[in-house]
């Protein structure tokens, strides 16, 4: 699977412009402040249907604006793929697929498989857990509609169980019946979700494992665990359990929405004692990991887009990456830079298609 070509229109610092892809490497070089990132954005936002960097779609309107348009020809399995986004202030964001509307924008995950590589993924190892389950559930989600069906009525269940225990509060008032109806609900999705990223965490971890050691070609003992509530018992006791901290605080505090994963080097973790190389290798690991993964259950290697990725590595590192990824397994990359000529030189000496873009 390639994108052929790709048109923005009043995308965030584009009026318009028009690009068309080798079906192997293509590089966006330029200056800082010139778009590279908002072009793999856009790559981004045409597979998930949101911006890889801000989500809110009305900030992706160009300044003085009013709408944005997005559109991509993509070749999938020797089909041809036509895919456009619109918006327009004050309006929802449409998507169509060949010509028709998506009613579920969630229907539309899967079909274009893609990983993004980017300094921005530093949030993982730094910031709470609620950026290490997106990235979990991501990767289930794109090749487990089912999964990602479970997870929106999970969290809509949850936000109705929120609420009440705020009515609740205000009015000094408790229900037991009403809430043992969401208590129910979230209990047999949770459990549904959480079976699910177990099974996910025991096929990801020996992939992660292997790209570490060979982006790193250093042998440290690296781990990745699965933590959540769950392990210590059925949701629905544990629900009870805290009640009354539930009632106290009026916000639910246990169930799958509190899950996390545990990154560690050497068995202590990563993000306080991990060397900032060790960090970056670490990050590009899991992605490479995720594409592998994706790959895997989807049947074709997903697009591959590398934000400044050579900025943030060493020569040893940007070497193993660049042989790593050369490999046929791999199929289009897309890498920005501000630096043309290192760019080219690395991109040619793979042998392989590959598209200079100056910005």
């Amino acid at each position: 699977m390639y994108l052929k070509s790709l048109s923005l229109v009043n995308y965030k610092n584009f009026d318009i412009a028009n690009f068309d892809f080798a079906s192997k490497f293509n590089c966006l070089v330029g200056n800082n402040g010139k778009g590279k990132t908002n072009v793999l954005d856009a790559v981004y936002h045409l597979a998930f249907g949101k911006s890889y960097f801000n989500p809110v779609s009305l900030q992706n309107v160009k300044h003085g604006t009013d709408y944005f348009v997005l559109e991509g020809d993509f070749e999938r399995q020797n089909t041809s793929e036509k895919i456009v986004i619109g918006l327009r202030k004050g309006q929802k964001k449409v998507m169509k697929r060949n010509g028709k509307i998506y009613e579920k924008f969630a229907d539309h995950i899967g079909l274009l498989p893609l990983v993004m590589i980017s300094p921005a993924d530093r949030d993982l190892i730094t910031e709470g857990s609620e950026f290490r389950r997106k990235f979990m559930d991501g990767v289930i989600a794109q090749s487990d509609k089912n999964y990602l069906t479970a997870l929106l009525q999970y969290h809509k269940y949850l936000e109705q169980r929120n609420a009440l225990l705020k009515y609740f509060a205000a009015n000094r008032t408790f229900d037991k019946e009403t809430l043992d109806i969401y208590d129910t609900k979230l209990t047999a999705l949770g459990h549904e979700i959480f079976e699910k990223r177990k099974q996910f965490i025991a096929q990801f971890v020996p992939i992660f494992n292997k790209q570490y050691a060979a982006v790193s070609q250093r042998e440290e003992a690296v781990s990745l665990t699965y933590e959540s509530q769950l392990f210590e018992g059925n949701m629905q006791v544990l629900l009870q359990q805290n009640l009354q901290k539930d009632k106290m605080v009026q916000y639910t505090t246990v169930g799958i929405h509190k899950d996390d994963l545990n990154f560690a080097i050497q068995e202590v973790p990563i993000k306080k004692f991990g060397s900032q190389g060790q960090q970056k290798t670490f990050l590009i690991a899991l992605k490479l990991a995720q594409f592998h993964l994706i790959a895997q259950k989807s049947g074709m290697p997903p697009i591959l887009l590398l934000d400044d990725i050579f900025d943030k590595l060493d020569d040893e590192r940007v070497s193993c990456l660049v042989s790593l990824v050369k490999e046929p397994h791999f199929g289009q990359i897309f890498i920005s830079d501000t630096h043309p000529g290192r760019t080219e030189e690395i991109v040619k000496n793979t042998h392989q298609d590959y598209k200079m873009i100056l910005l």
